[in-house]
């Protein structure tokens, strides 16, 4: 697969006024995604499953113009957001070969989390994929023939110039972000749907996000990729991660729960290891973090319940469990976990469906 297959070769249609309406999800990676080359390029593959309910809904609203470069405004919960042009800005000069009809129109880019505001739940994921599919929709209307499999691909392309992960939240279920020997069709380009039997357990499992600590990291995701390129120990951690993924292969088939326990847990220290051995060197994780994963273990330990914890970039912990453990998990979670939250804040979700169109 080739970048040009995405540069459009017909056409453009001349169309009015309008809006398109997505929804997008977020995703909590379970191999993780640390480390990045040129052009959003994924240093080593990744794996995730899409969350359900904690997404981004986002309108596109159009109006055909005539005047050079991009001209959009930016809205969160009807608010006015200057600081978030940039970022955007940044997103369209990056996708304008891809998608060049965007100098032609202003938009209002109007978007809501359905999850709190400064939750520590990443949120880039999530509002990049549903505003690259607002602008496959439009794109759609501009060129006649447009195939729906091929724009939903494109979507994922462009989610990920605007935010790595973002490419793995159009599909549902369990994506893969990165090219793998083991799986075809993998890309370093696009995240596409994991293409292996998965086992039952596997299709409602259980997302439990324990706010611990809901304010701005110290470091950047951004910043913490780019230490990766001369780190002593990315090499082996990039094999790691290849080598996690082949595993999890059967393990998703099986669902042979201590083994998925044990490469996920290990996936999410590793990834703070990398962090903490880094040049310069941080930590992310906060007293609570690890006072979670202890009581976790405990738990685990006494009721011997399937339960596990998962990382991203942060402080907050993923709770991971089956649904049929549901009615325990989240007992232990509100009498003992949650007490580590801020204000005892923590969120339910599951694997979801991916993205969705809003009727407008």
């Amino acid at each position: 697969m080739h970048v040009e297959e995405f540069i459009p070769n017909t056409p453009q249609k001349k169309i009015g006024e309008g809006s398109v309406g997505f929804t997008s999800p977020s995703n909590i990676a379970l191999v993780k995604y640390w480390g990045k080359k040129p052009h959003q390029i994924p240093a080593n593959p990744s794996i995730s499953f899409t969350l359900n309910n904690c997404k981004t809904e986002t309108f596109l609203r159009y109006t055909p113009k005539t005047s050079d470069g991009f001209s959009f405004e930016v809205y969160l919960d009807g608010k006015k957001q200057p600081e978030f042009r940039p970022k955007i800005e940044q997103f369209f000069e990056r996708i304008s070969i891809y998608s060049p009809f965007l100098a032609n129109f202003h938009f209002d880019i109007e978007t809501t989390n359905t999850f709190p505001h400064s939750s520590g739940i990443a949120s880039s994921a999530s509002g990049m994929s549903a505003l690259a599919m607002c602008i496959v929709a439009l794109e759609a209307l501009v060129y006649e023939d447009s195939d729906a499999q091929f724009l939903k691909r494109k979507a994922s392309f462009l989610a990920r110039l605007g935010s790595g992960s973002a490419c793995r939240s159009i599909e549902g279920g369990f994506v893969v972000w990165g090219a793998h020997s083991s799986i075809l069709g993998s890309s370093d380009l696009e995240g596409v749907a994991f293409p292996f039997e998965v086992h039952e357990v596997f299709k409602d499992y259980q997302d439990a996000i324990l706010l611990v600590d809901k304010g701005e990291k110290q470091v950047s995701s951004s910043v913490g990729h780019n230490l990766m390129h001369n780190h002593p120990f990315a090499k082996e951690r990039f094999q790691q991660a290849h080598d996690h993924l082949d595993a999890l292969i059967p393990i998703l088939k099986s669902g042979d729960l201590n083994a998925f326990i044990h490469i996920i847990e290990r996936e999410a220290l590793t990834l703070h290891a990398m962090m903490m051995s880094s040049d310069p060197y941080f930590i992310l994780m906060k007293p609570n973090t690890l006072k979670v994963i202890n009581t976790l273990w405990s738990f685990r330990k006494e009721t011997q319940i399937p339960i596990c914890f998962t990382l991203d970039a942060g402080a907050n912990v993923h709770v991971l469990y089956p649904k049929r453990y549901a009615t325990e998990v989240e007992q232990f979670i509100q009498n003992k976990l949650s007490g580590y939250c801020q204000n005892g804040q923590y969120i339910l979700d599951h694997v979801g469906k991916g993205v969705e169109p809003i009727k407008i």
